[in-house]
């Protein structure tokens, strides 16, 4: 039998919060998703709501999210999903990668580099 931690939330209580559902119904969340919440837990949230929405007072990836709260991604996903829905947070893309410099100038620079040592 494994251990539970203080604080962490049995599976079976995740997934009855989600109705079953395993993954968002009608919005693209990914791993990668920024989420921010847009208001402080209420009075009558469930406990789930306010870790979520206490954790995203700061931006967090629905990664993150998983890895800090110590649930499965799945239901992280819908549940910050719920949270869209009712407006308590905001979701987005993560900002747009690095356009990394074109290899043949990167080695054109080192090469100038060890010329001039």
């Amino acid at each position: 039998m494994s251990e539970r931690v203080p604080g962490e939330n049995p599976p079976d209580r995740l997934y009855v919060l989600t109705g079953g559902r395993t993954e968002p119904a009608t919005t693209r969340i990914e791993l990668i998703t920024i989420v921010v919440a847009r208001s402080a837990p209420q009075l009558g949230d469930p406990p789930e709501w306010r870790r979520i929405l206490n954790l995203c007072s700061s931006p967090m990836s629905v990664a993150e999210l998983g890895a800090y709260l110590r649930w499965p991604v799945g239901p992280v996903a819908v549940l910050v999903e719920d949270l869209l829905k009712k407006q308590r947070v905001e979701a987005r893309a993560p900002g747009p990668t690095a356009v990394l410099p074109d290899r043949a100038l990167i080695q054109e620079v080192m090469d100038g580099l060890r010329a001039t040592l």
